[in-house]
């Protein structure tokens, strides 16, 4: 077996136990740890593979184990597959232990103590932990707010609890120092200049004197826009991208180029948001909106709408005119709106120039023999064909004389590079197929490798500013510049946003969308933006989510679903009025109160409502018929339950006690289909229960019906894109309609948009369905704080 052979099956089985792509391919490069993380596998039985946690704590034995415990592998690996040892910290413990501990004096109780086997903190332990450390350091908290160092706090946490998930623990400080801070005001983001200690003088005959030197913030005081460089800098203060053949690619531009681009930016920062009018934007694209949009407001620059409109095959007017509308929503605003469309004829030119100087080849190998090709890093038979035979060919391309898929114009790059992106990437593809932008004048059209950085250039981008899958791509994006002669903008590559229980490639929102397992690009289950907006998410707490996960280039994390809806839950606690709706109605009639009687009460929208503020209350009719929550009564009452039970008393909210007299059953004599009970006008009880109700308005006549959609997370996996099955873990209770909620009849005033908390059961948002006979409501999130609970990455 080849050496190639070898590499394909030793990286097959290092992405079989789950770790990252990259990963994988970095660990092929050392024959050490190649050795060492086969035999690890192969030892732990996982040949077959194995979950993504196991799999990084086995590469974190086959990488750090030291070799005087050599002899206690065996031992710790069974620990590590059987989710015994489930954390690094574990982990490290026990490498720890093991390397101190010799055969002869080896204890398994004392080893499991030691790496913290069998203990399990729960969340209600780090929450009381995290609590007790917030408050040991609640003053220096409050002078230096978001600037103190949160690292020092999860060491103190950690010296508590050691082995809480350090993950959750740091969420669960975020969380609480949001709570205890609030928002992050602008003097928090501002960058204190510190010093450091001066240093000594040296010495008479030294010509050094003595100088204060600024001292850099700390991570958590660095403001995310604070990373990018000014235009001025771009041409020598650079992110160095290393491939493993030691080549580094970044910005060289001459004096000239520079000068010349200066000119046309006047010194300012130029951005851009290149979206693909192929689909509907997600809250992954809201990420790429803070960071671009984001940038050039913070630096008083400008960022460009540009659609990246190469592939006419997938694009469509609807998602033009989609993504223009959200991102107004977002509320950001384009410098200009373009379209990659408006340089076709620039893109064409220079792509014949490319040919010219040797760059460019015409090729006409099928797409499976180029993927083979590029495999097996060998050229194309076409590759060194004559410059003017290109030339013509590419001509001929151009006046529909040849067919699709049998020709390609190919940039002659370096296909023994150790960067696949170099391997003669396609520059133009025939396509007769009209576009939304253009019409019908291109029959070829350029691929995003040739026209995203040509246009970049072209526009005077100071700062081309993407996600991590495209780092490799750094390579081509300045080799195709760099024989162009074009100015080279400042490429600096961020972590996609992950969020959990959800998938956002749009390959696969298109196949949810197409195949109707949801309801549309906006289906409120959706991560897409218009399905967000469409449950009731307003695009302030999307930005305070983008915000608080902060810009990094760190891309292994998946953040909780649970993070997003702390964000929508504080928003809505503040924003949305409360009234009362109830879900599943049980029919409660009033023995002592007359038929015919109506008292008209005042319900409090606001919590901290003023008694003299008219505007904070609405009117609910109380009568001798409400209806409660059918979970809010039992035919058996216990000390821990709080709702109605025969001869037991609750509050009704805003009105009076009632006490449960008879239970009236239907035919089945199980169904409870009424409940009699008696108020106390007086109100001289004091029940603990308090429950939500709505009453008749009048003899027969019902309460206000409204139809409600209730939400759960659309798959039941938190990383469904990994599953071979993806399609196999959508929730089959994702949605629930219930289509005779009752409300409280100034309900029925609403108009789509609307937001509100229905009280105890969450906050719910008019959707666009709804029509003036029939509300219809959309859950947005529940009261209950999950993310609180549960912690989020």
């Amino acid at each position: 077996m080849g050496d190639d052979e070898a590499n394909k099956e030793r990286l097959a089985l290092f992405l079989k136990i789950g770790l990252d792509k990259r990963t994988a391919e970095n660990a092929l490069v050392n024959a050490k740890v190649t050795a060492n993380l086969t035999a690890v596998i192969k030892e732990a039985g996982v040949v077959d593979g194995c979950n993504k946690t196991v799999g990084n704590l086995l590469y974190m034995v086959a990488t750090k184990f030291p070799a005087n415990a050599l002899v206690h592998r065996p031992t710790l690996l069974p620990y590590i597959v059987e989710s015994k040892i489930k954390n690094p910290t574990q982990l490290e413990a026990a490498l720890s232990f093991l390397s101190n501990i010799g055969t002869e004096s080896f204890s398994l109780n004392n080893f499991e103590e030691a790496c913290g086997v069998g203990i399990d903190v729960s969340v209600d332990q780090i929450e009381h932990t995290v609590t007790e450390v917030l408050e040991e350091n609640k003053s220096v908290i409050l002078e230096q707010r978001y600037r103190m160092n949160v690292g020092n706090l999860c060491g103190q946490v950690r010296k508590k609890q050691p082995w809480a998930d350090a993950k959750l623990v740091k969420n669960v400080i975020d969380e609480k120092l949001y709570g205890m801070l609030g928002e992050r005001t602008a003097a928090d983001d501002e960058k204190p200049l510190r010093k450091k200690k001066e240093k000594p003088v040296k010495a008479e005959g030294d010509q050094v004197k003595s100088v204060e030197t600024p001292v850099q913030p700390s991570e958590e005081e660095i403001n995310p826009y604070t990373i990018f460089p000014s235009p001025q800098e771009n041409s020598k203060v650079h992110t160095e991208i290393f491939f493993s053949n030691g080549t580094v690619w970044r910005p060289h531009n001459s004096k000239e180029k520079l000068e010349s681009h200066l000119k046309a930016t006047g010194g300012k920062i130029f951005t851009r948001f290149p979206p693909e009018p192929n689909g509907y934007l997600h809250i992954g694209h809201a990420k790429a909106m803070f960071v671009d949009f984001g940038l050039a407001k913070e630096m008083d620059g400008c960022c460009y709408l540009r659609y990246d409109d190469t592939n006419p095959h997938a694009e469509k007017q609807e998602y033009i005119d989609h993504i223009e509308e959200i991102i107004q929503w977002m509320g950001w605003k384009p410098f200009k709106v373009t379209y990659t469309s408006d340089y076709f004829q620039n893109l064409y030119d220079l792509a014949v120039e490319l040919i010219r100087n040797g760059y460019a080849y015409v090729d006409h190998q099928t797409a499976e023999e180029i993927s083979e090709y590029r495999k097996d890093k060998m050229n194309s038979p076409w590759r060194d064909r004559p410059i003017e035979e290109s030339l013509k060919l590419f001509d001929d391309m151009r006046r529909g004389l040849i067919e699709e898929g049998k020709a390609t114009l190919r940039m002659k790059q370096d296909m023994q590079s150790d960067n696949y992106n170099m391997y003669d990437l396609i520059a133009y593809r025939v396509k007769f197929v009209p576009h939304p932008h253009v019409g019908d004048k291109w029959c070829i059209y350029p691929s995003y490798d040739f026209a995203h950085c040509i246009v970049d250039s072209l526009e005077n981008i100071t700062h081309s500013l993407c996600t991590l899958e495209f780092e490799t791509r750094r390579a081509s994006y300045y080799w195709l510049l760099e024989v162009l002669g074009l100015y080279q903008p400042y490429v600096w590559e961020y972590s996609r946003l992950n969020i959990s229980n959800t998938v956002m490639s749009k390959r696969k929102l298109n196949t949810l969308v197409t195949d109707k397992h949801v309801d549309g690009w906006d289906d409120p289950r959706l991560m897409t933006l218009a399905g967000l907006r469409r449950r009731g998410v307003s695009s302030t707490s999307i930005n305070a989510f983008v915000r608080g996960i902060g810009i990094t280039r760190s891309d292994n994390s998946l953040i909780r679903y649970e993070r997003l809806e702390y964000h929508i839950r504080e928003e809505l606690n503040r924003t949305a009025p409360r009234i009362m709706v109830v879900l599943h109605p049980l029919k409660v009639v009033i023995t002592n109160l007359d038929d015919g009687l109506r008292m008209d009460l005042d319900a409090k929208m606001w919590p901290d409502a003023q008694a003299n503020d008219a505007s904070a209350f609405y009117k609910v009719p109380f009568t001798n018929v409400v209806y409660i929550e059918q979970s809010d009564f039992r035919t058996k009452d216990s000390k821990d339950y709080y709702g109605l039970a025969p001869g037991k008393s609750v509050l009704l909210r805003y009105a009076f006690p009632i006490k449960c007299t008879e239970v009236i059953y239907g035919d089945d004599k199980e169904t409870v289909v009424e409940i009699r009970a008696e108020y106390d006008p007086m109100k001289t009880t004091k029940p603990k229960g308090v429950l939500h109700w709505v009453a008749r308005p009048t003899q027969g006549v019902d309460p206000l019906m409204v139809d409600v959609r209730l939400f759960d997370k659309l798959f039941l996996s938190e990383n469904p894109a990994e599953l071979p099955d993806w399609l196999g873990d959508l929730n089959p209770k994702s949605k629930e309609v219930i289509t005779s909620a009752f409300a409280v009849p100034s309900l029925g005033s609403a108009i789509v948009g609307d937001k509100f908390q229905f009280e105890r059961l969450g906050y719910f948002a008019v959707d666009p369905d709804s029509t003036p006979e029939r509300l219809v409501f959309n859950r947005t999130v529940t009261l209950r704080d999950s993310y609180s609970m549960k912690g989020a990455k």
